[in-house]
């Protein structure tokens, strides 16, 4: 029997997860938008049999559902979340995993007392480059990863003013929230150890400078707000005694968008890096990935070929969550993990505020 799948909001990324969930062989059998011409226009592209305009009726007149897909606003996921779990259903969500850990310390109380999976869509890591990475991590190639170095900095990336993404109570911040990918995929290819202590500093530069406006996102709203940050700089410290430090921007002044891990391990070295297409957007790029070794007194790059990947992983991360629920994958990440990014994402935004150095 396949899994039953319903859909909460009909946002750019349900194509992704559509066709995640078909690759692993579940069955989409609603979807649910306030928005119910964007619902009903999204069902009939994807051949989904029913659309409803709350999850509460979805959920009534389709009991059948045995998980859900949440694709909404950030300040959305968790009451989303929490209230699947409730009902039963196993929950993957879009990322940020919430506003902050508070949230997603109810989300994952709800996951435990539910019984039910809870997973978000940290897609990067099923890139096949991300795969490929923690092989060597597995098999003790790289080793210890003592340090590493998270990037995410755009030049013109402010995704609309006034918008949801601009509004702090709607999307708890700009792009350290937004862009997380390589702060998680970082911690992934570390082990996720513990953050200890946590130094950052945001900007919000440029916030009002329609120049700055990226290629992507959501129209402007000129009545709208704009009062979350345009860069944020970090490092972390783990209990470890691992480092990481990271850079995300929607609009900084650098010579190009760099989307990158590099990492210094005690066996080897490594770096992911985004190729960009020649149009220059995330959609039409995948990555490289090398090892950096010593080798008979020599310095050896290894560049790891494998297959492209121009979705970022995002319909083999939502086909995980299907073929975790049916026992037949490792989830890629759990709860906990998720609690732990946001820790640090929130104590970054308290050590700008203060000036300090904030413990996790």
């Amino acid at each position: 029997m396949s899994t039953k799948i319903g859909i909460i909001g009909a946002g750019g990324m349900a194509q992704y997860h559509i066709a995640g969930f078909r690759q692993a062989g579940a069955e989409i059998v609603a979807l649910a938008d306030l928005n119910e011409a964007a619902a009903k226009a999204t069902a009939d592209q994807y051949g989904i049999p029913q659309t409803f305009a709350s999850v509460d009726a979805m959920f009534e007149n389709v009991p059948e559902i045995e998980a859900v897909t949440i694709i909404v606003p950030n300040k959305f996921h968790a009451p989303l979340a929490i209230q699947a779990l409730n009902a039963g259903k196993h929950v993957f969500c879009e990322k940020p995993p919430a506003l902050n850990a508070a949230d997603v310390q109810d989300m994952k109380d709800a996951a435990d007392k539910s019984g039910k999976r809870l997973m978000f869509n940290f897609n990067n890591r099923a890139r096949p480059e991300s795969f490929a990475m923690m092989n060597y991590v597995a098999d003790g190639t790289i080793g210890k990863i003592n340090s590493a170095q998270a990037k995410w900095i755009r030049r013109t990336g402010i995704p609309g003013f006034g918008g949801w993404f601009t509004n702090k109570a709607l999307s708890g911040g700009g792009p350290l929230i937004d862009l997380l990918h390589m702060v998680d995929l970082s911690m992934h290819l570390m082990g996720y150890p513990e953050p200890e202590y946590v130094l950052g500093q945001t900007f919000s530069d440029f916030i009002d400078d329609k120049s700055f406006k990226g290629p992507w996102g959501i129209p402007d709203n000129a009545d709208g707000v704009n009062d979350v940050e345009t860069a944020a700089h970090g490092f972390v410290t783990f209990k470890t005694g691992q480092v990481l430090s990271l850079q995300v921007s929607w609009a900084e002044l650098v010579k190009h968008e760099e989307v990158s891990v590099v990492f210094q391990g005690t066996g080897a070295g490594g770096k992911i890096e985004r190729l960009f297409g020649s149009d220059g957007l995330d959609e039409t790029c995948i990555d490289s990935c090398e090892l950096y070794v010593q080798e008979n007194g020599n310095s050896v790059n290894r560049a790891i070929t494998v297959e492209a990947c121009e979705d970022m992983g995002r319909s083999r991360s939502a086909a995980n969550f299907i073929l975790s629920i049916e026992g037949k994958e490792e989830p890629l990440n759990t709860p906990d993990q998720a609690l732990s990014l946001m820790k640090i994402i929130d104590a970054i935004y308290e050590s700008a505020s203060s000036g300090k150095p904030v413990a996790c």
